[in-house]
């Protein structure tokens, strides 16, 4: 059991510190990274410039977005859906982020898996046999 002390130092670690707008830019940009979901791969997202993104859940079409940043959440507007941002909190998790879905009751939680410097490799809607 942890003493109030360290307790107290465990829980201010800067490896489970909430990112900002600028440290999550800093760590995403021109990266593509996979992410799991209870130990299943979710999706995958590549990071452009200019706070763009390419989002696919696993065996899915891509999705062309942007993020932006709001009182300590990133949140993502994609082209399906421009009316519904999705806003998320992504925490430093001792070198792979950790991302929490705001406002959702079950309190889904990412995890980063995978981080590469390619692009995505996107579907098509017509790509098949």
């Amino acid at each position: 059991m942890l003493k109030p002390f360290a307790l107290l130092i465990a829980l201010s670690s800067p490896a489970f510190a909430q990112m900002t707008g600028e440290e999550f830019d800093a760590y995403v940009t021109g990266r593509t990274l996979t992410y799991s979901d209870q130990g299943v791969i979710y999706g995958i997202e590549e990071y452009l410039p200019n706070r763009r993104v390419r989002w696919a859940f696993l065996g899915d079409q891509c999705r062309d977005g942007y993020w932006y940043d709001t009182d300590g959440q990133i949140c993502f507007v994609y082209e399906d859906r421009p009316d519904q941002p999705q806003c998320w909190e992504f925490n430093d998790d001792g070198g792979r982020l950790s991302a929490k879905f705001v406002g959702d009751p079950d309190g889904r939680e990412l995890y980063e898996v995978q981080r590469s410097e390619e692009p995505m490799v996107c579907l098509g809607p017509d790509v098949g046999v």
